[in-house]
């Protein structure tokens, strides 16, 4: 057995042994682990939609004259695009993303 003894002050306080050898030293002594069920991932953080654009730009604490001029547009049309009746470019879509600080949006958002 492959066994690293760790000591403090002199004495022996832990034992290393491989993982494998463990759980060989647990079976032998009737209390082998259970297996674990295999960890299941996160789901991946939700991107925002372009349809949360007006509460992300209050988040930011953005007029929405600030955002419109950070992305070259104007205030009206940035307020059409909050409200749904225009479907931005994706140029637009990407400045509007960038000045935000949110993943880049598609033509699919």
């Amino acid at each position: 057995m492959d066994v690293q003894v760790i000591l403090r002050d002199g004495e022996p306080e832990y034992a290393v042994v491989p993982w494998a050898e463990y759980q060989s030293l647990l079976t032998a002594a009737g209390r082998a682990m259970p297996r674990r069920a295999p960890a299941v991932p996160e789901a991946a953080p939700q991107r925002p939609q372009l349809a949360d654009l007006a509460s992300l730009r209050q988040q930011k604490g953005l007029s929405a004259e600030q955002l419109a001029r950070a992305v070259g547009i104007s205030p009206a049309y940035l307020e059409m695009i909050e409200r749904g009746e225009r479907d931005p470019s994706d140029p637009i879509r990407f400045g509007l993303a960038r000045a935000l600080g949110v993943d880049g949006w598609g033509s699919d958002d």
